[in-house]
C-alpha cells in the first residue's frame, strides 16, 4: 500500500522548503496536486501524485548511492533473472535505495563490481572514451609463450576488429596452468575470457581486482561497502 503523508511534509522531503514555509505556499494557492490547486492543510499525498509548486513539478531527491561488492561465483550480474538464479542484488538486500550493477561479471567470474543509482556516474564508468582500466587475475590452462603474451598486449581480433592494447603479465606458473594479470580499458562482452581463448589458453578462473583507482582491498567475497566521497571523486579526477 502506498504511504501517504501530508502535502507540506512531502514538499519538505522534496527539498522545496521547510514545512512551515510549505504551508504558506499552499495557502497562497501556489501548489497543485494532480492539476488541482490546493489551499487547505489536510491533504494527503504519495509519491504517485503529481505535485507542482509555481507550476514546476517536484519530486523527492533520491540519495545517490555508490557500492562496491566483491562478487562471488554463482551470481548473475542483473537486477532480476528469468531463470530464477541468484543475482548480485541478493547480496545487498539491506540496501534500501534502488541500485543497479555497472557493467557485468559472468556467472562464474568473481571480484569487484560497482552498483549505483547515479546514472551519470554509471555512464562515465562505462563510456569507452574514458578508458578506465580494469585489472583481472586470470588462471589459464597451459603456459602462454612470449608470442602469446605479446599478442594479448597488442590486441586480438574479436567480432571482426582488434581489441585495444592491453597490459598482460605472468604472475606465476602452476602444475598445469598459469596465473596472469591482464589490464584492459575496454568493456566488450566476456573480453578477457575471449582474448585468452583466442591465444589458445582458456580461462579456468577469473577475478576482477580493480577498476580505475578502486581495489578490492580486504573485502571478502560476498561482502560490500559504500564508496567514500573521495573514491567517487577520484574516478572523475575531481580534486575538489
Amino acid at each position: 500500500m502506498e504511504e501517504k503523508v501530508r502535502l507540506q511534509k512531502h514538499m519538505a522531503q522534496c527539498g522545496v522548503s521547510s514545512r512551515r514555509h510549505a504551508e504558506e505556499l499552499i495557502r497562497a494557492g501556489r501548489v497543485k496536486v494532480n492539476g488541482v490547486v490546493i489551499r487547505e492543510m489536510g491533504v494527503l499525498v504519495s509519491d504517485k501524485d503529481m505535485i507542482e509548486v509555481d507550476n514546476k513539478l517536484i519530486k523527492k531527491e533520491e540519495r545517490l548511492v555508490y557500492i562496491m561488492l566483491n562478487k562471488p561465483s554463482g551470481y548473475v550480474t542483473t537486477v532480476t533473472d528469468p531463470q530464477d538464479r541468484n543475482t548480485v542484488m541478493d547480496l545487498i538486500s539491506e540496501v534500501k535505495e534502488r541500485v543497479y550493477p555497472v557493467g557485468r561479471l559472468d556467472y562464474d567470474t568473481t571480484g569487484l563490481l560497482i552498483l549505483t543509482n547515479d546514472g551519470d556516474f554509471a555512464y562515465f564508468l562505462t563510456h569507452p572514451s574514458q578508458e578506465i582500466k580494469k585489472t583481472y587475475l586470470a588462471e589459464v590452462s597451459g603456459f602462454p609463450s612470449k608470442d602469446s603474451m605479446n599478442l594479448l598486449r597488442k590486441g586480438v581480433i574479436l567480432d571482426g576488429r582488434p581489441t585495444a592494447k592491453a597490459e598482460a603479465y605472468i604472475v606465476k606458473s602452476k602444475a598445469k596452468s598459469t596465473l596472469l594479470k591482464i589490464i584492459i580499458s575496454e568493456g566488450r562482452n566476456r573480453q578477457v575470457k575471449r582474448m585468452c581463448e583466442k591465444v589458445g589458453h582458456p580461462v579456468i578462473s577469473l577475478e576482477r581486482i580493480s577498476i580505475g583507482t578502486l581495489t578490492l582491498g580486504d573485502l571478502k567475497k560476498g561482502q560490500w561497502r559504500h564508496l567514500t566521497t573521495q573514491e567517487v571523486k577520484a574516478f572523475r579526477g575531481d580534486k575538489k
